[in-house]
Formats: C-alpha cells, sequence, structure tokens
C-alpha cells in the first residue's frame, strides 16, 4: 500500500504547464501500469471515448514494451465494453484501429466486432494494417474474406439461376408462359447491373450531351443483397415494372401489369430466400433491416478459434 502512495505522490508532479504533454502522457501512463500491477483499476476517462481509446492504445503499447498485456488488456477490455452503443459506433468508424486494439487487449470482442467490419470493407483499410498487425492476424482476415467472398459468389450464381414454373410444372419460357419470361428477364437484368462491372464510358458525343445519356451508378455489396433480403418495393417497384411493361405496347394492359407484378413479387420472394443467410449480422451494432448505412455485408461469423491468440 506504501508503494502505490508513493505513486501517486509522484502522479501529482504532471501539473498541467509543469511539463510538456508527451511527458504528462507517459507518467499517466505509467501511474496506470502500476495501479494495475496493485490490483487497483486504472485511471481513464470514463465520458469521451475518442479519450478514453487514446489513453488505452497508449497503455498497452507501454504493457507491451513490460510484457505486461495478459495482466492490462482485460482492464482495458472492461473499461472499454462499458462504453456500450458508443463503442460499436466507434469501431465502425474506425475498425482497423480498433482490431489492433483489440488485439493487444486480447478482448475477443471488442477484436470479433472491428473484424466484422474489417471482413466486410475489404480491401478497404487493408495498408492501416498490413505493416502493424502480426500475420496471424492478416491471416484470420484473409481466410474471413475469402469465406465472404465465396459465399456471395455461390448465393450470386443461385440468384441467376432462380425461374419460375407454369401450372403445369413446366419451366417458364418465351413460349409457355411470355410475361413471366419477361418478368425473370427485368429481374436477372437488374442483377447484371448492379453485380458486374459497368461497360467503359463511349465517348461524348454532340447527340449524347443532348440526351443526357448517363450510367447508373451501382449499388454497393452490402446494399444490393439488402434489397434482395427486404423485397418489396426496395427495388423494381410498381413504376420499375410499369415502364418495362409499356415498351411493348401491345403487351401492355391493366390484366398484364398486375400478372406481371404478381410474378414479380413470386421472384422476389425467391431471391429473398436465397440471400437469407447472407442477412445474419454478427456484429452488437443494431444495424436494422436496412443495414443501418453501411455498405458492405456484416454476416462474417467469429467462432472460438479465430481469435489469433488462443
Amino acid at each position: 500500500m506504501s508503494n502505490f502512495s508513493a505513486l501517486q505522490s509522484v502522479t501529482h508532479l504532471a501539473k498541467p504547464g509543469s511539463q510538456g504533454n508527451q511527458d504528462s502522457d507517459t507518467i499517466r501512463d505509467y501511474d496506470n501500469l502500476f495501479r494495475i500491477f496493485y490490483n487497483y483499476p486504472p485511471s481513464l476517462d470514463a465520458v469521451n471515448i475518442a479519450e478514453a481509446y487514446i489513453q488505452c492504445k497508449s497503455l498497452l503499447t507501454l504493457a507491451d514494451m513490460y510484457d505486461a498485456l495478459e495482466v492490462v488488456g482485460p482492464r482495458i477490455d472492461h473499461h472499454l465494453l462499458q462504453f456500450q452503443g458508443r463503442l460499436w459506433k466507434q469501431i465502425a468508424k474506425y475498425p482497423p484501429s480498433y482490431l489492433k486494439l483489440g488485439y493487444l487487449a486480447r478482448s475477443k470482442v471488442i477484436f470479433a466486432e472491428a473484424l466484422v467490419h474489417v471482413v466486410g470493407q475489404w480491401p478497404s483499410g487493408s495498408n492501416q494494417l498490413k505493416h502493424s498487425v502480426p500475420d496471424a492476424v492478416l491471416d484470420v482476415i484473409e481466410d474471413k474474406v475469402d469465406e465472404l467472398e465465396e459465399r456471395k459468389m455461390r448465393t450470386e450464381a443461385r440468384l441467376f439461376r432462380l425461374s419460375l414454373t407454369t401450372q403445369k410444372g413446366e419451366r417458364v419460357t418465351p413460349h409457355n408462359a411470355y410475361m413471366d419470361w419477361l418478368a425473370l428477364s427485368l429481374f436477372r437484368q437488374w442483377l447484371a447491373d448492379n453485380t458486374t462491372p459497368p461497360p467503359p464510358l463511349a465517348p461524348k458525343t454532340p447527340e449524347s450531351s443532348r440526351s443526357g445519356q448517363t450510367q447508373v451508378p451501382q449499388l454497393s455489396s452490402g446494399s444490393l443483397y439488402r434489397r434482395l433480403g427486404t423485397g418489396g418495393s426496395s427495388y423494381l417497384n410498381h413504376d420499375d415494372c410499369k415502364r418495362f411493361v409499356r415498351l411493348r405496347p401491345e403487351e401492355h394492359s391493366r390484366d398484364n401489369l398486375k400478372k406481371f407484378e404478381k410474378r414479380m413479387d413470386e421472384i422476389k420472394a425467391l431471391a429473398r430466400e436465397t440471400v437469407g443467410p447472407l442477412m445474419k449480422n454478427y456484429l452488437e451494432m443494431d444495424i436494422g433491416r436496412d443495414g443501418g448505412g453501411l455498405g458492405y455485408l456484416t454476416c462474417t461469423k467469429i467462432e472460438e478459434g479465430d481469435y489469433p491468440w488462443d
């Protein structure tokens, strides 16, 4: 107890203006390190999560120098997890930074939360991580990225193979159910437009400038699959169907439009079921049905054996 009291008196030397910020931060880190060694809670910001992150990162760096991560890590983990919802939002903003912190602190919750974001956004963030984390961490990331890409490829292939059948159980064709086949064609065209790279822009001509022709931007991977997982009017809605049917005036009628939309709803139901596994959210953060503004998938599941320190 006397040693800890002496340490506390030393920290009073770091008064504002008496030393540079760097010296004050160093004394603060040593103060917290010895607090933990003596089984006292560290003095870390409990209000400002951004400041808490800086303090925790600095303390972990010091603990790593003294091979004390196993002692300090659980304290950092406990402190940051108290921020709950604010922590999840900060991790979503800075996933590579929190992935590194989660690894140093051996925090399964923080590491897993950041990893789901990192994998979904990869290769964004790769430059920040490739030279600052051990190879074991990069191996986990790359394995999870490969798994996600494979799942997306399999799902995309199944989506393009979706089909409808006639009342006789035959697969629809232009010969046995023309309007149904048109509904499938429109769905596949929309899917192709959002899953394949757009063709290069043609050189501008006076005609194209006057017509105002522009390429429609593709949906992000996450937005595309979430629309498919939502169905309804989130894509190929009533107006889209109406414009498409009107392209053939001889086929345009109220009854044909209703039939067309009914069959399109059946296709959307099949698509929603197909993308179901990709709609799972393994974040602690609640992103809702629309993905909370995230343009990537969060369906990466972190298993017990995926932590690179086990």
